[in-house]
C-alpha cells in the first residue's frame, strides 16, 4: 500500500494537485496562502503560491512591487540599498542615503576619507578646531559643548594649569586646597616624595612627607625628646616659653601626674602639681 500524500492542513489529498513544498511538510495552495504566505511590504496583500516573491531581511515584496522608495524604479531584478527603512537604488541611495559631511554639508560617499564622533560626521579635512581652524583629521581633539578643539588650544583655553610650574594638566592631578597639582609635582619639599595619597603636613607654603617632618620640622618634646608630628596619639601640643611636650608627657617631675590643661608650675626647668612644688 502506497504512503498517503495529504496537505499538512486541511489533509486533502495531493495526489495530481498542485502543492507547495516545506522544509518537513507539503501542503495544498489555498492552506499555503492561508498559513504560510508572507505580507507584501508595498501593497499589504498576501504574497500567494503562484506569485514572485521577493525577500530582504525578514521583509517581504511581490515582485512587482518591490522599487524605489524615491524614484520608483523597479528592484527586482537590481541591487538596492536599505536605508533608514527605506528601498532605495543605488543613485538614489548616493544622493540621499549618504551621510552628510557636518563641515561642508556635501554627500560622504564611498572611498571617503571621513572622521565621525556620537553619530556625527566629517570629511576628514573638514574636521578643524574651532579656535585656530586647523585640520585636525584622525588625531587627537577634545569636544567643548558643540565645538572640538585641537589638544593645544584645549589646553591653552580650559586646562587647569599646575600651581608648581603652571603648565597644563591634560590628566590626572591632584588638588589641595582648591588649588591644582601634577601628581609628580605635589612632592615633598624635602625629600621630593609625591605626596599624593600619602599623609603629608604644610609648613606654610612647604609640603612634608612625614618623615621629613618628623627629622627636619617637627618641635622635640621636653620629656621624652621625640618629634611632636600632630599624627596619631599626641596630637595634642603643650608648650610653655621655648618648651614643648606631648600632652601625655606632660607629667609632674615628682609624683607623675598628668597636668595636660590642668595648673602647674615650671621650677628650675622641671615641671611640677602645684601639691610637689611645695614640697621641694
Amino acid at each position: 500500500m502506497s504512503e498517503k500524500f495529504n496537505c499538512h492542513y486541511c489533509q486533502d489529498s495531493l495526489q495530481g494537485q498542485k502543492y507547495v513544498q516545506r522544509d518537513d511538510f507539503n501542503c495544498c495552495l489555498a492552506c499555503f496562502d492561508k498559513h504560510c504566505a508572507n505580507t507584501c511590504e508595498q501593497c499589504h496583500k498576501l504574497i500567494s503560491a503562484d506569485s514572485k516573491e521577493v525577500h530582504y531581511k525578514n521583509r517581504y515584496w511581490h515582485k512587482t512591487c518591490l522599487h524605489c522608495d524615491k524614484c520608483l524604479q523597479r528592484l527586482a531584478s537590481e541591487t538596492f540599498v536599505a536605508w533608514d527603512n527605506k528601498i532605495l537604488c543605488n543613485t538614489c541611495a548616493t544622493q540621499e542615503a549618504s551621510p552628510k559631511c557636518k563641515g561642508c554639508q556635501q554627500n560622504i560617499v564611498a572611498g571617503d576619507q571621513n572622521v565621525e564622533y556620537k553619530g556625527t560626521i566629517w570629511h576628514k579635512n573638514c574636521f578643524t578646531c574651532s579656535n585656530c581652524k586647523q585640520i585636525i583629521g584622525t588625531k587627537s581633539f577634545f569636544p567643548k559643548d558643540d565645538e572640538f578643539y585641537c589638544v593645544a588650544c584645549h589646553e591653552a583655553k580650559f586646562a587647569k594649569r599646575c600651581v608648581k610650574c603652571n603648565n597644563p594638566i591634560t590628566s590626572g592631578g591632584i588638588s589641595y586646597q582648591n588649588q591644582p597639582w601634577h601628581t609628580e609635582c605635589f612632592v615633598c619639599v624635602s625629600c621630593a616624595k609625591e605626596l599624593g595619597g600619602q599623609r603629608f603636613t604644610a609648613v606654610g607654603d612647604q609640603y612634608y612627607c612625614v618623615e621629613c617632618y618628623k627629622n627636619f620640622v617637627a618641635k622635640k618634646c621636653t620629656a621624652c625628646k621625640n618629634p611632636i608630628t600632630g599624627f596619631g596619639s599626641g596630637s595634642n601640643v603643650v608648650s610653655h616659653e621655648q618648651n614643648f611636650w606631648h600632652d601625655f608627657c606632660f607629667n609632674c617631675k615628682k609624683c607623675s601626674a598628668n597636668l595636660a590643661n590642668k595648673r602647674f608650675v615650671f621650677h628650675e626647668e622641671q615641671v611640677y602639681c602645684p601639691d610637689c612644688v611645695k614640697k621641694l
